[in-house]
């Protein structure tokens, strides 16, 4: 849906490519959000993590999102599916945000569809990202 270049770190791409493939091996037939999350992969540019810009999302990363629908500012921690709580804003990679976000860089406008419709979101600003914190291995 989006087609601008995206960056995968090397760390984050076997980590997300041994996540998928434990959850194809439950029954996963219908789980679009894997799909969609294999798709970004297969697309993304790999780079080494002390190589990834600064202002791309990564695994970790603490960003501040706006949706361009509503207009309302949301601040978001990328996550794996275990650490994901709504509650803390710590969403994870395979909700289709989280998958919508990962390898775009602050400015980016992203969408993704929903039920709905259609969904844009624009990434105002990286927070946190490990990488450029020198945190190469969480």
């Amino acid at each position: 849906m989006n087609d601008r270049t995206i960056y995968i770190t090397k760390f984050d791409l076997e980590r997300l490519e041994q996540l998928l493939e434990k959850e194809m091996t439950f029954d996963s037939r219908d789980r679009l959000d894997l799909e969609e999350l294999e798709k970004e992969l297969s697309r993304g540019i790999v780079v080494d993590s002390k190589k990834v810009p600064a202002n791309v999302v990564t695994m970790n990363s603490k960003v501040r999102l706006l949706d361009l629908d509503t207009n309302k500012e949301m601040v978001v921690t990328l996550v794996f599916p275990l650490s994901a709580d709504i509650d803390r804003n710590r969403i994870s990679i395979v909700s289709p945000v989280g998958t919508a976000i990962l390898g775009y860089s602050a400015g980016d406008e992203v969408e993704w569809k929903v039920p709905a419709g259609i969904r844009r979101i624009r990434i105002e600003e990286i927070l946190y990202q490990p990488e450029a914190s020198g945190h190469y291995s969480i």
